[in-house]
């Protein structure tokens, strides 16, 4: 940055062009097409989908409203646009609206470069800080937005009729970059309509002062579907003047949405205590969010967010650590038992149809991972492969399990069963084989072993007596 020029006289001689925003993402687009550099990094599912829309609507200058339910990731696709704007550009010094030094906009740059003539100052803005954002609420008015006259500084001499005396909102500040208006529908109808403006002729007005300001902006919208009850609408002139509309939607498989939680949940833990989580408890923990998007029971208009399985395996691996502290053990595996614990992320995840009643939305959250284990279980084994276990409780035998079992504990009871150990060891050399060997050996066999009985419980080979986090197998 100390080599950049520091005066408007010298950025005149470095031969420095203005570039409008848009040009600006439209060009840093197109180089990362070239070189095959990711648009969103972190972001999957959408390679196929989303990020082409998005891709054409730069393309073409446009722009544009996220649209999707909830926990789809359009904040933070929005956020990460602003890699798209050039590492910095510069400004006159002290400008509250980034005023380009060779296209003055505000009162204050054109009377400072008139007054300084070449010597005027240069300050060079980064592109984090040509993002705004403004998430949209009753209470937001024409004034945070657009601007307002400014009392203050009408009250220390000013003159009304003067540019001066303005206090510019979020929007202009926001010249030569972007501007965010999340939840889009929030926003009351009488303040989308002053959007008017800004979105076609590109300009705006403060109280009625014959100013006219040509902002450079990139203006972009997120917003849930309008048929989401207890929200608002985006007023149809709005939305017209609005280039793309962009949809988005949840993981169209489970392996995206189990590789979505593993890259956001927060499993990297400084303890005392090595928790490992298998494939199989990863794929239950997404299928369970996956039943909740189309069960009849859920709000399907609100939506089951990511966030839902990102909490879920967060608690799971809490649930997992806690136990291992409680039996004194250093590494642990999560289990089937451990998922009996998740009804306190889980809530508030999913709106219920009906009316709620005390209880039932964890009611329909048992339910719900109950049929996950079912549909991740029936992927790798049949309910028959397991006859001789269930010849053991046919028997009138019973095996319990808890969340504070360690693995030795659950496994000494499973020896009792004929031929079972071999069989849980068969299958850890199929399903996990990193963890089928030293330390988490015996781990794994337990959690395995909760797999199968939970799988053929749901197969109702089985009967399960429930307190608490504790279930009883057996032919009750």
């Amino acid at each position: 940055m100390s080599n950049l020029p520091a005066t408007l006289g010298d950025l005149k001689s470095s031969g420095y062009q203005p570039v409008d925003a848009k040009t600006e993402m439209r060009r840093n687009l197109l180089a990362k097409l070239k070189t095959g550099d990711p648009l969103f990094p972190g972001i999957l599912g959408y390679d196929e989908t989303v990020i082409p829309q998005i891709q054409n609507a730069i393309l073409s200058r446009h722009d544009m409203l996220f649209l999707g339910l909830r926990g789809q990731g359009k904040t933070k696709m929005l956020r990460l646009l602003v890699e798209l704007l050039d590492e910095h550009i510069p400004a006159v010094a002290g400008s509250e609206v980034q005023d380009d030094p060779l296209a003055p906009l505000s009162k204050y740059a054109r009377d400072l470069i008139e007054e300084q003539g070449d010597d005027c100052p240069i300050e060079w803005i980064p592109r984090a800080a040509r993002y705004h954002e403004k998430l949209a609420t009753p209470d937001v008015t024409i004034a945070d937005l657009i601007g307002e006259v400014d009392l203050v500084k009408h009250a220390s001499g000013q003159h009304l009729a003067s540019e001066d005396v303005m206090h510019f909102g979020l929007i202009p500040r926001s010249h030569r970059g972007l501007f965010c208006m999340n939840e889009l529908p929030d926003l009351s109808p009488k303040i989308q309509v002053g959007l008017f403006n800004v979105l076609e002729e590109r300009d705006i007005q403060i109280r009625g002062f014959t100013v006219r300001l040509p902002l450079d902006l990139c203006l972009v919208f997120s917003a849930n579907p309008e048929d989401y009850t207890n929200r608002g609408r985006i007023v149809t002139p709005l939305k017209d003047r609005i280039g793309s509309v962009i949809r988005t939607h949840y993981p169209v498989s489970r392996d995206i949405g189990v590789r979505i939680t593993d890259e956001n949940a927060w499993l990297e833990r400084e303890s005392e205590v090595d928790v490992h989580v298998p494939n199989f408890i990863k794929e239950i923990v997404e299928e369970t969010s996956r039943l909740a998007r189309t069960s009849p029971h859920v709000n399907q208009a609100s939506g089951v967010s990511v966030r839902m399985s990102i909490a879920n395996m967060e608690n799971l691996v809490s649930n997992a650590e806690r136990r291992s502290i409680l039996c004194g053990e250093t590494a642990t595996v999560a289990r089937i038992n451990d998922l009996a614990n998740l009804s306190a992320s889980a809530r508030g995840k999913m709106e219920l149809n009906m009316t709620e009643e005390p209880g039932e939305e964890d009611r329909l959250f048992g339910r719900l991972v109950e049929e996950a284990v079912k549909n991740v279980f029936d992927q790798s084994f049949r309910a028959k492969q397991f006859r001789n276990v269930v010849e053991h409780f046919e028997l009138g035998n019973t095996l319990d399990v808890n969340d504070k079992q360690s693995a030795s504990e659950v496994l000494e009871q499973v020896d009792s069963v004929r031929e079972f150990r071999n069989q849980i060891r068969n299958v850890a050399k199929n399903l996990e084989p990193d963890l089928a060997t030293g330390d988490t050996e015996s781990q794994l066999e337990a959690s395995i072993a909760e797999f199968i009985l939970e799988g053929l419980y749901c197969h109702n080979r089985l009967n399960k007596a429930n307190k608490s986090s504790a279930s009883t197998y057996g032919m009750l």
